[in-house]
């Protein structure tokens, strides 16, 4: 029973970030580790401001550019 509320919490928790902007990391690794395994894994400071600067511009105010 305690596992199955881990779970629901854990996904409760997930969809309460993404609702509020906030990406993922866990995923980012994951998705990284499995599809991209010669590539470096961004910490999380690095991924939290990439993220930050892909949905709000950066430094010059501009949206950033996918690849």
């Amino acid at each position: 029973m305690f596992s199955d509320l881990a779970r629901v919490g854990k996904y409760l928790g997930q969809a309460a970030r993404l609702m509020v902007g906030v990406p993922d990391y866990d995923a980012y690794v994951q998705h990284m580790r499995l599809t991209h395994p010669e590539q470096p894994v961004m910490s999380y400071e690095e991924f939290f401001r990439e993220r930050q600067e892909a949905r709000y511009g950066g430094a010059d105010g501009r949206p950033g550019r996918c690849c």
